[in-house]
């Protein structure tokens, strides 16, 4: 791996990390005796930069990794981007960027040098099943039918989470195929993911679940933000499902229009029973009101949320 770049883009810090933890392990093992610098690229001149991938006086190696190029210095940006085109051969470079534009001219320089280039993009909602069953495979387990959906549904849609989960199961679960039962056992209830929990029974008119539901939450330390933030996410879901339900979309289909799993898609079509557009608009509406109250527009963001459980609900059943 000596002699090589890569160039790491996304916000999925989990994808970014393990990209370059592998082009890491690949040229230690070519050059055990290789130095092993990681620099944030904002504190960097040219100097410096030289200085890191030319090696040092103990080792003529350098393993050098980058982070953050979004925020190096424009005038390194010609250096940078030559270097990783053409490195010398006893360097290998890794430059990571979680997205956006800022550094862009930087980015398309490395794009049109064709460096080679490891994908971190945030995964999308209704891919998490499939990230969930490739997590399994590579912790060497064997998932039921409906283990991996059920996974997601308890844990949420953050993949390091996910990830973790697996690797939970895969230390714990003695079972030959790790199973939909297993996944309510190990992650009912937990305080991370209980605003997806809040969400879902307000959703399906279980309000006083939610209220129970609420209050061991806030309990439990999980911030009133993040709790309007996934209603917020079930009403935008079940609103958009509204519009697009009497086209003649496969549900796969219908899940990546609305961005949310397959799984999920199901469950929108039991909500849209009891909730008619009118009540979403309501509840879109109270949620707001609530989230400025959570942010600092009230002095006791609990019993706005309390209020706003009840809010949704009267939304709901007038609607």
């Amino acid at each position: 791996m000596l002699g090589s770049s890569l160039f790491v883009q996304g916000p999925e810090s989990l994808l970014a990390e393990r990209a370059v933890q592998t082009f890491v392990a690949a040229a230690r093992r070519a050059e055990p005796d290789a130095d092993v610098h990681r620099v944030d690229a904002a504190t960097l001149d040219a100097g410096s930069f030289s200085e890191l991938v030319g090696g040092s006086l103990f080792s003529s190696a350098s393993i050098v990794v980058l982070e953050d190029i979004s925020g190096l210095d424009q005038g390194l940006f010609d250096l940078v981007a030559e270097t990783a085109a053409h490195p010398s051969d006893d360097l290998a470079l890794v430059l990571v960027h979680s997205g956006g534009v800022k550094g862009k001219r930087l980015v398309d320089q490395l794009k049109k040098a064709k460096v080679a280039f490891a994908d971190a993009s945030a995964i999308k909602p209704w891919k998490l099943p499939d990230f969930v069953k490739a997590e399994a495979k590579r912790a060497r387990i064997d998932l039921a039918p409906g283990a991996a959906d059920a996974l997601v549904e308890a844990v949420g849609h953050d993949a390091r989470a996910l990830a973790s989960a697996v690797e939970q199961l895969a230390g714990d679960v003695t079972d030959d195929q790790v199973g939909v039962a297993d996944i309510t056992r190990y992650f009912a209830g937990r305080a991370e993911v209980s605003s997806f929990s809040v969400a879902d029974d307000i959703m399906f008119g279980r309000t006083g679940d939610a209220l129970l539901k609420l209050r061991w939450a806030l309990d439990t330390g999980v911030a009133p933000v993040l709790l309007t933030s996934a209603i917020a996410g079930s009403l935008r879901g079940l609103g958009k499902y509204h519009d697009l339900r009497s086209t003649r979309m496969s549900e796969g289909d219908l899940a990546r229009q609305i961005g949310v799993p397959p799984f999920k898609v199901k469950q929108l079509a039991q909500q849209s029973r009891q909730w008619s557009p009118a009540a979403i608009a309501a509840g879109v509406r109270a949620v707001a009101v609530a989230d400025a109250a959570v942010k600092g527009a009230a002095h006791d963001p609990e019993f706005a949320l309390e209020q706003l459980v009840s809010r949704l609900d009267a939304a709901r059943r007038q609607g």
